[in-house]
């Protein structure tokens, strides 16, 4: 079946992740992508080895898998106008350079819109694109660090440690896909198309929403996780097993009593002090407790008698027992896909589900410049054109 974007396209010229995963959702929805590198070097995600003898890149085939690839230098003006003649049928064009790079260039928003009315510009940025930081660079950790995620995570006695994982770039990306739709639907009814930006600041801001209106409210940071939250008072954190952790998401009111029995301790559920586990000073004898009863067994032994029981609970896993996970499998959240020569390649899958336009990952990541004759002639550029281009290093 027919992706919900089939029919759209897209042109990206993103580096690293904020933008090529924003269009890598984007092809996953059915959008044609074309993505646009430097001759001769690419995507910097390209750069960033599984290792010193393995020149694969997790972050290029994670965030490029089922486009096409197009070699072209925007700095050059025969560039920029090879561009344009891209833009001329394009839907929307994704990217995350500095701001003010595609307007010194000549591929800014109202550059664009001169030949093609109906485009959606998508541009994403770490500080955003007005202020006194604007034209900064930066990546994913300057995102966390300035938007406040750090100074949240790890436990009040440690030094501050980044989230492992590229949270911000990834929270940005989902916030530009969200602005390229509604754009899109906008588009609809008015026939033009208009600027989209996102940011990393942005970004991590929206995402603890609650935490910055707690400072809102209290004049106070919410301070550290501390293996929890700093904000829920109850049982909810991550805990010490025999073998070696899990976490409790909660335990409501109702469900105290088959808490504590199912985890050998029935004689909690007649202690007075429980009145108070809804405030810090009654959470730390508890939580005392709770460590102690946690250790005596497996983790595999607690996930067991708390499912049985109706409780929350989660296993804390590392990435490789993630993949043995069954139900990330049934849902789509990994795949294996064939590519076009029918050699199957486990991805990892779109996060949404749709019943009657179903999103399709792709397989393989594109070589640099693979598709480039291809898309060329597809805008009149004949072979001699190609092999001009090609011998000046324009593509």
């Amino acid at each position: 079946m027919a992706g919900p974007l089939d029919g759209i396209r897209v042109l990206e010229a993103g580096l690293l992740i904020q933008g090529p995963q924003a269009a890598a959702m984007l092809a996953d929805m059915g959008a044609d992508v074309i993505k646009i590198e430097l001759p001769g070097f690419g995507d910097q995600g390209r750069h960033i080895h599984v290792g010193p003898e393995d020149p694969r890149s997790a972050v290029y085939i994670a965030c490029n898998r089922g486009k096409r690839s197009v070699a072209l230098d925007l700095r050059h003006p025969r560039g920029a106008e090879i561009f344009k003649a891209l833009a001329r049928d394009a839907d929307v064009f994704v990217s995350n350079f500095k701001p003010g790079t595609l307007e010194s260039w000549g591929l800014g928003h109202d550059d664009l819109t001169k030949v093609n009315p109906g485009i959606i510009c998508a541009q994403g940025s770490t500080f955003g694109p007005v202020g006194p930081d604007n034209e900064r660079e930066g990546a994913d950790l300057a995102g966390q660090a300035v938007g406040g995620l750090i100074a949240t995570t790890g436990r009040d006695q440690d030094p501050p440690s980044p989230v492992g994982a590229f949270i911000a770039d990834h929270v940005a990306s989902l916030n530009l896909v969200a602005g390229i739709l509604a754009a899109l639907h906008a588009r609809a009814a008015s026939g033009r198309g208009q600027l989209v930006e996102s940011s990393l600041l942005g970004g991590q801001i929206w995402a603890q929403a609650t935490e910055f209106t707690h400072s809102m409210l209290t004049g106070e940071p919410v301070g550290r996780a501390n293996s929890g939250h700093s904000l829920i008072k109850g049982v909810y954190g991550i805990f010490e097993t025999a073998d070696g952790w899990m976490a409790i998401p909660g335990v409501p009111p109702q469900a105290r009593d088959a808490f504590f029995i199912a985890i050998e301790r029935p004689d909690l559920t007649l202690d007075d002090r429980l009145q108070d586990i809804m405030i810090h000073r009654g959470f730390a004898w508890l939580k005392d407790q709770l460590v102690a009863a946690f250790k005596t067994r497996s983790t595999d032994h607690w996930c067991e008698v708390l499912r049985d029981a109706g409780l929350r609970y989660a296993p804390v896993r590392d990435h490789r027992q993630g993949l043995d996970d069954p139900g990330a499998w049934e849902n789509g959240y990994f795949a294996e896909v064939a590519d076009e020569k029918g050699n199957a390649h486990r991805v990892v899958g779109a996060p949404i589900r749709m019943s009657e336009t179903p999103l399709e990952p792709g397989a393989t990541a594109p070589e640099l410049g693979a598709h480039t004759e291809e898309v060329l002639r597809g805008i009149g550029i004949d072979t001699e054109e190609i092999a001009h281009l090609r011998a000046e290093n324009i593509i």
